[in-house]
């Protein structure tokens, strides 16, 4: 079986990123707004800001107190969406309960929406006119390609509806006219349906929903379900029963993940290079 390493991916793509940041007129701003005290959510922060100082962008720290107002913090984005060579603006979730999280999400300008969580960049994104691509999703979609696979034919079978993992993959699978199957919690009799799929992309965070009495032989997985199980994270496939079946798999830590953070940085960089188009010397 062949593990899927997201990390060797992740690096290829990095390393053609920071070229192409190189190769700008200007450096880039990235910002990614944290509000409150949420020691996961900060350290989610900290690793995309080194990430991005990696690549050669200049972070901009967006750090607001946890009883901030919805009307005050969309104020901040706009003044931070504004800013010159902005390129990339992005907020932490979970917001604190208070704040009306789609109105913040839908005030972030569309041209530095690089985690594309607005509606307009959704709407975009469906109609077949993306600003950007869904980084999850995205790197999803990458880890499958990593395999050169020729997938015409084949039954694809995407697990879950959300927003950020299992519409936008179906979707992007479904624009290339591949058979494209998507289950979610309402899909009577699932169990039949994983074990006739050539390929499962899952993302719901449900530990252990694929496993080896409900896969075939031959079977490549791309697991983005997080979830936490004995102090451990782990991905929606029981590895041990599914690792003598699986034709290859993507193992969590170490799969989607780290890629999903090169698609946000290749988001970034396109926003940048855009910017660059009309930019003057």
């Amino acid at each position: 079986m062949q593990i899927i390493d997201g990390r060797k991916v992740r690096d290829e793509i990095l390393e053609t990123l920071k070229g192409r940041v190189a190769a700008l007129p200007f450096q880039p701003l990235f910002c990614d707004v944290l509000v409150g005290d949420n020691d996961v959510a900060a350290q989610y922060v900290r690793m995309k800001e080194r990430t991005a100082e990696n690549l050669g962008l200049k972070v901009v720290h967006g750090m607001f107190p946890g009883d901030i107002t919805t009307e005050n913090l969309i104020k901040e984005l706009r003044r931070l969406g504004a800013l010159q060579n902005m390129a990339g603006l992005i907020v932490q979730l979970p917001l604190p309960a208070h704040i009306d999280s789609r109105k913040v999400l839908d005030a972030i300008p569309a041209a530095v929406d690089v985690d594309a969580t607005s509606t307009a960049s959704s709407d975009l994104f469906y109609a077949n006119k993306p600003n950007y691509l869904f980084p999850t999703a995205a790197a999803s979609v990458t880890l499958l390609d990593s395999l050169n696979l020729d997938l015409k034919g084949k039954k694809v079978v995407v697990v879950g509806r959300g927003m950020l993992v299992g519409r936008p993959v179906a979707h992007l699978l479904t624009s290339r006219g591949l058979d494209v199957t998507s289950v979610d919690r309402d899909t009577p009799n699932p169990e039949e349906i994983f074990k006739n799929a050539d390929v499962i992309i899952t993302g719901v965070g449900k530990a252990k929903l694929i496993n080896g009495n409900n896969v075939k032989a031959g079977v490549v997985i791309v697991d983005a379900g997080t979830s936490e199980s004995n102090g451990s994270i782990v991905g929606d496939v029981d590895r041990e029963t599914v690792e003598p079946l699986a034709a290859a798999l993507s193992p969590v830590p170490g799969g989607v993940g780290p890629v999903t953070v090169s698609m946000l940085m290749q988001n970034v960089v396109i926003s940048a290079e855009r910017q660059a188009g009309g930019y003057e010397k």
